[in-house]
């Protein structure tokens, strides 16, 4: 069996096009749940609580609701916040199926998935947020929408 190398792998834009799309795909599905079934009522994983608990208490910040709500793509990216999500990503690697995949974020919990209002993160993240936003009713508006 041959180890896959990025650097030398064939359609390397075919591939990432599959991730784009798997990503886009996880947001509609995403979307489409929180048009039907008020986010407080939801749970995204069987570790939902932890995942809420481990959030709140490495990044204190987000139990402001308002910055829960919406922050800036810029927040997560500063070589202090990176190195914070890396300790906190690290506490699920082995109970997350798929921690680290690709996922789209609304910076935005007011807004749909648009251009302006998503950014790419890993799935831990997407679950970090939405999980607090849900615990907070910050999706309950989109019920209806769609």
């Amino acid at each position: 069996m041959s180890t896959f190398n990025a650097e030398t792998a064939d359609n390397l834009e075919d591939i990432e096009k599959q991730f784009a799309v798997v990503a886009v795909e996880q947001a509609e599905t995403y979307w489409n749940l929180i048009t039907k079934i008020p986010g407080s009522k939801l749970r995204l994983t069987k570790f939902d609580d932890e995942i809420y608990e481990k959030f709140m208490e490495h990044f204190p910040e987000y139990q402001d609701v308002e910055k829960l709500r919406k922050f800036s793509e810029d927040e997560l990216k500063t070589k202090e916040a990176k190195e914070k999500w890396r300790k906190f990503i690290a506490l699920f690697e082995k109970k997350i199926d798929d921690f680290n995949f690709g996922t789209l974020l609304r910076t935005d919990a007011t807004q749909e998935y648009g251009q302006f209002s998503t950014c790419f993160v890993v799935r831990i993240q997407f679950y970090a947020f939405e999980i607090a936003r849900n615990k907070h009713g910050l999706n309950d508006w989109a019920v209806g929408h769609q």
